[in-house]
Order: structure tokens, then sequence, then C-alpha cells
């Protein structure tokens, strides 16, 4: 029986895991529902271990690798901040690896999902990219000139705490008016939820269908397939968290100036339900857009499968 790289992608409501091959593919996903921010962190890891040893079905793990929600250090062994989990300047690598007993790897979900994506993936071959990963919240990686951009902390490309409205909606960080709190899964889902409580969508809309009437039920995916169903309010949500991901996009491309943005994340099963107003916005609010070429906005190759595969091709390369 042979070895296998696991990959782990831990966001705020989900972990997904999975033994990937040295091309990319993909195993059968192992799922856990991430228990939150305000539990005790072996909660957490409980669930990341379950998911990791369903995800090697019996065969000896020879690495994992981590794409975790959060701050990384630029050693890769500490979470310094999650702010959907409850890892504060956290050990994690070193007890985790202690807990499996095998090699154990550490970073950023973007990051990890934009090394997949360059390496085999919607952005191959293309030297300067920027990676935005669509949850629970909003992730991000810089690659320019074909390097990784960390920062001195570790912590560059957390693009979703971006201040976009002043003293606009709270934020699980601590702040206030973040850009994902306009464009993300909680962003998409709270929009719906608000219209369904006003009156005049009453008896119009298939999100009542799938709530049974109680908005308080309302998920990101029931939007979605009311969304690919037609239905008006949740092709208006996506139409608000579109356009708002379009405006991010602007600032980052008038910031680093890419060939190409890659959007990745659970939100991005969407597909153009997203990134078509995503693009229109795009070329709206980008300074000086009738003058410069606008870098192409696609969906990421693997989806929401990038940082898993990212996460195991990062503890491949460290074994």
């Amino acid at each position: 029986m042979g070895t296998v790289y696991v990959g782990v992608d831990i966001g705020g409501t989900k972990v997904m895991a999975a033994a990937v091959s040295a091309s990319g593919q993909v195993g059968p996903i192992a799922r856990r529902t991430t228990p939150g921010r305000r539990v005790e962190v072996t909660l957490v890891e409980d669930a990341l271990t379950e998911a990791v040893f369903e995800a090697a079905d019996g065969r000896p793990v020879a690495g994992v690798g981590i794409a975790a929600a959060g701050f990384v250090d630029a050693l890769g062994e500490r979470v310094m901040f999650a702010p959907h989990l409850p890892w504060r300047n956290d050990p994690t690598r070193s007890r985790l690896e202690a807990r499996w007993q095998t090699r154990v790897v550490l970073d950023n979900d973007a990051n990890c999902a934009a090394r997949a994506e360059v390496a085999l993936g919607a952005a191959r071959g293309v030297a300067d990219v920027l990676m935005v990963t669509m949850g629970t919240g909003i992730g991000g990686a810089v690659i320019l000139g074909g390097t990784l951009l960390r920062g001195r902390n570790g912590m560059a490309g957390e693009f979703g705490h971006m201040q976009v409205v002043p003293d606009g909606h709270g934020c699980e960080c601590g702040g206030t008016g973040c850009w994902e709190q306009y464009s993300s899964g909680n962003a998409l889902v709270r929009y719906a939820r608000s219209r369904m409580l006003h009156a005049s969508y009453a008896g119009t809309t298939l999100l009542e269908e799938l709530t049974g009437g109680d908005p308080a039920a309302l998920t990101g995916p029931m939007v979605t397939a009311a969304a690919e169903r037609g239905d008006h309010l949740a092709l208006q949500a996506y139409e608000e968290i579109g356009e708002w991901l379009g405006v991010g996009l602007a600032n980052l491309v008038a910031a680093f100036d890419p060939e190409l943005l890659v959007i990745g994340g659970g939100v991005s099963a969407a597909g153009d339900l997203l990134l078509g107003p995503a693009r229109t916005a795009l070329e709206q609010s980008l300074v000086g857009a009738g003058h410069r070429v606008v870098p192409p906005v696609v969906r990421a190759h693997f989806g929401p499968e990038a940082g898993v595969v990212g996460a195991a091709a990062l503890a491949r390369s460290a074994g």
C-alpha cells in the first residue's frame, strides 16, 4: 500500500481534506463542519484529524499540508490570527505534527490555492497573478514575477480586511466595513436573507420554498441553486456581491497591475453568476480602463478544491 500526501483546507464553516497525486488529481473529499471561532482549539483539530484520516483511507500518510484561513507566520509554524477560527498565535504545525506523527506544513489558504493554480491550473505559465478566494470571507495571494509575495510577517494578501466602507458592517476580525462583509459567502446570504424579510418579496422567490419560509435557514448553496433556476432575488444577491467583487478587484489591479485575476473558494462555484457582474464592475471602476489591458477574471481551475491541491503540493515538496 503506497503512501499518500493529504491536503487540508480549513475555512470558517468547513474542513475539506483529500489525498492528492503529484499531477493534482484529487481523491475523494472528506468533509467536516468547522466548529467555529468561539470553541477550544482541540475541537477544531479533532475535525481536522477525522478528515485527514478519512481521506487517507487506511494508507500511510507521508505528509499533510494545511491551508488555513488565517494569518500564518513567515516560517509557516503558527496561525497568528484567524478571523473565523480560534487560533491566536498558535503553534499549529508542531502540535499537529506530534498528534499525527507525520510531516505537516502550514500556509495561508489563498497562498495554497495560488500555488495550485500557477503550477497546474488556470494561471499556469502566468508570472503576475492575483488570487482571490471567496468563501465565508475573502482571502488573497499575490504572485509577481513568478514569486509568491508573503511579506515581512508572512501575511501579505489579506485583501478581505481592506476597509471599503468606513463605519460599515462589523467584521469577525474586529474591524468595520471590510471588503469581505460585502463580497463573500456571508455577504451573499445576508443580502438574500434581508430581502426575504421585505413584504414585497413575499410569495415571489424560490428561496421561500427552499427554506420552508424561514429566512434564518438560508444557506449559500440555496442561493446558488435558486439563482441557477433564474430566481430574481437570488440573482440580485449575486449581482450585489459580484459588483462589490469587481470594485475590490479594481483597487487591487490599480495597486499590482497583474496579468490575470483568478477567483477561487466555495462561492466561485457559481461561475458567471458571480464573475459576470464582477467583470463589468471592474471595467467601470478601474482607473484608466480605456487606456490599459484589463486583466481577465477567471474561475480557479480547481474551484473550491484549489486550497487542498496546493496544500498537498506544498507537503510533497517539503517531504
